[in-house]
């Protein structure tokens, strides 16, 4: 692991940042395939509107693109971007634009040891009794709050599960713990509404186009647990795993199916799309 922060390189936080005291900030997680930086486009924009949800003053994209390329020295790995307001006072009021900068806090990691049958076999994935809270202020960005992920995760050791299935408090079924959740029935592609909870995944945005162009129906709502077991496939998405099918969720069993096989093979088209990324 290496790590930049407001472009020198260094480990060390200073204490006074709100990141440490209030997870008052952003992350984008970055997929390097290849000595590429995959959607980077993708993840600029997404940051661009998180920094606008709560008023950050969002980094030039070029100077981001310039540290990461500084940084990386692999050809395969993960990329982390972490914007936290900067340092501040006491107390839960921000400072302003004028009174406190932006961190910047960039980080490379190893290629993570997920198996490469994942996308071809699926994964075992279970529910967790952790609840995703309802808090349209925060829906969708990927803020620097993610206690209730921790939770969830925390909830199993056993290797041979790979995922759990977060609910809101109304019984909903919202997302992964770190992944984005879809299903199929009758041909159509469902995925929740994560207009009140949930991150809006990368990934999940280009499943969305891919299923347009496949001629595959769409349908983004509320849905329970029993949507999910009467569903002919499940799968689940993030940008480092790409799509994963989920063969079992808790007691029902499930096909890797038609229409998942259709996208996954579409994602991977899509992925070699120079527009698509940034050479490092």
């Amino acid at each position: 692991m290496s790590s930049l922060i407001n472009g020198v390189a260094s480990d060390q936080l200073t204490v006074s940042d709100r990141a440490i005291h209030y997870g008052d900030g952003l992350f984008e997680t970055i997929a390097i395939r290849d000595g590429r930086l995959e959607f980077w486009s993708r993840h600029l924009q997404r940051l661009q509107w998180g920094c606008e949800r709560l008023g950050l003053l969002m980094p030039d994209s070029a100077l981001l693109l310039s540290e990461a390329r500084n940084l990386i020295t692999s050809d395969d790995g993960v990329l982390k971007i972490i914007i936290s307001r900067g340092t501040g006072g006491r107390g839960y009021r921000p400072p302003t634009q004028q009174e406190s900068q932006p961190t910047r806090i960039l980080v490379s990691y190893p290629w993570p040891d997920h198996t490469a049958a994942n996308s071809q076999q699926g994964i075992v994935v279970r529910y967790c009794t952790t609840l995703a809270t309802l808090n349209p202020a925060l829906a969708g960005i990927k803020h620097l709050n993610r206690l209730e992920q921790v939770l969830a995760r925390a909830e199993w050791s056993d290797p041979a599960i790979a995922e759990g299935v977060m609910s809101d408090m109304v019984g909903q079924v919202i997302e992964g713990t770190m992944s984005n959740l879809f299903f199929i029935r009758d041909g159509t592609l469902h995925s929740p509404d994560l207009s009140n909870s949930g991150v809006a995944g990368i990934i999940r945005e280009v499943i969305f186009e891919l299923a347009d162009l496949l001629n595959i129906p769409v349908q983004c709502q509320y849905y329970s647990r029993d949507d999910l077991e009467r569903a002919d496939e499940v799968f689940v998405t993030n940008s480092i795993i790409g799509l994963w099918p989920v063969r079992q969720l808790g007691q029902q069993c499930y096909e890797v199916g038609r229409v998942t096989q259709q996208l996954l093979n579409a994602l991977h088209g899509k992925r070699q799309q120079k527009g698509e990324y940034e050479i490092v």
